[in-house]
């Protein structure tokens, strides 16, 4: 786990951490982004993180079987709810350097943080 997004995020008790964009952005992680929503989501309106993975929580099971339980993951949706119950998903997977993006895309869009659309 990077130091700087260790420092900047908040432990949870589903075995995972929240991020703000804003800290999230100040890190300057280039890490694995998982992009929870539906493929509508993805590409509509709020738009989605440069280098977001789509990966909807329906198929997240089945997608994360074959990473590797050392990998980082930034969780993202939204709000930040479905992703929180991605996160608890990976964690009872192994996973343990989960992140999950607080407030979601929601509040990417509102601290005015860049976003792909298409």
């Amino acid at each position: 786990m990077t130091d700087s997004l260790a420092k900047r995020s908040v432990p949870q008790p589903g075995g995972y951490r929240d991020i703000t964009p804003a800290d999230l952005a100040q890190a300057g992680y280039s890490g694995r982004l998982i992009d929870v929503r539906e493929p509508s989501e993805f590409t509509g309106e709020l738009g989605h993180l440069p280098s977001a993975e789509l990966v909807p929580l329906a198929t997240l099971a089945q997608a994360a079987a074959s990473w590797s339980r050392e990998a980082e993951l930034i969780l993202i949706c939204r709000s930040g709810n479905r992703s929180a119950r991605a996160a608890q998903l990976l964690f009872s997977m192994g996973f343990r350097k989960l992140y999950n993006l607080s407030g979601g895309m929601l509040a990417h869009n509102a601290a005015g943080l860049p976003v792909t659309r298409s």
